[in-house]
């Protein structure tokens, strides 16, 4: 495993588990579990999830998954806009670590700007830092302006991490976001990387996995990678894809084939609007 630097020192794997739209449908609750610990089996320690994920049923999957394993865990989870007032966040952090099944995060994400002050949100995580409830905290789809307003609070620069839409095809943070992140060595948390599935289909990608002997997403993951600061959480409901995203970290891409994705993916030229899914 690969690692990412926090702010503070500690550090974060680059490549880990994303839960979005685990725990929607209790037939599959069993599977997801054991495909989040085979990933653990693998080193993929970093595992991501929300409070709104399957209306709190991806943080109980992950709960299980996690059971008598939490040390071997980079565990992180979101607060939604309008959880995120002073009380509200301190709140649903103490219901996500319930659905956990554990006491403390690893990192806490405001999951997109609402209408709670950024103030306010801060100073609750600094109060669940304060009594040990979470480690870090951060922030989920700030764009570059948003996290200058970020910035201009105390609190806000220690933010651990921002978590955007990244991939080949949602180059747009590579404008201003990236550039400003790297500047102040801020990790950024790159989900959907293979954007949900539709990249896997495209020519030039085949062709460069071929070259390779992998598949489209590995090399979707691997060229996420590739990027300095950044890293990746793929989902993966079985333990067939939870093995092919792992070998992404051993697939070193070529001059070649980051020119051939270049051309097929161009990087953005002017600034562009954050894109969410």
């Amino acid at each position: 495993m690969r690692y990412v630097t926090l702010g503070s020192g500690d550090r974060m794997p680059v490549l880990g588990q994303g839960t979005w739209h685990m725990g929607e449908r209790r037939r599959d609750a069993e599977a997801e579990a054991a495909a989040l610990r085979h990933g653990l089996d693998l080193g993929l320690g970093l595992i991501d999830t929300a409070e709104m994920y399957g209306d709190g049923g991806a943080e109980a999957v992950v709960g299980e998954a996690i059971r008598g394993r939490r040390d071997e865990v980079f565990l992180v989870s979101k607060v939604l806009p309008h959880n995120a007032g002073l009380r509200g966040t301190v709140e649903a952090c103490e219901r996500s670590l319930t659905a956990l099944r554990t006491d403390h995060l690893d990192l806490y994400l405001l999951h997109w700007r609402g209408g709670v002050p950024l103030a306010e949100t801060l100073e609750a995580f600094e109060r669940l830092r304060a009594e040990g409830k979470i480690r870090h905290f951060g922030v989920s789809n700030f764009d570059a302006a948003d996290l200058a307003e970020l910035w201009e609070h105390p609190a806000g620069r220690q933010a651990g991490t921002d978590q955007v839409l990244y991939n080949l095809t949602r180059r747009g943070p590579e404008f201003d976001l990236l550039p400003w992140c790297r500047d102040r060595r801020m990790p950024v948390m790159a989900y959907s990387p293979i954007e949900q599935g539709r990249l896997l289909h495209d020519d030039v990608l085949r062709t460069v996995a071929d070259r390779h002997g992998a598949s489209p997403a590995q090399v979707a993951i691997a060229w996420v990678l590739h990027q300095p600061l950044v890293c990746a959480i793929p989902k993966a409901a079985t333990r067939e894809h939870v093995e092919q995203n792992a070998a992404a970290l051993e697939l070193a891409l070529t001059e070649q084939d980051l020119a051939d994705l270049d051309r097929r993916f161009p990087a953005p030229s002017t600034a562009t609007p954050l894109e969410m899914l």
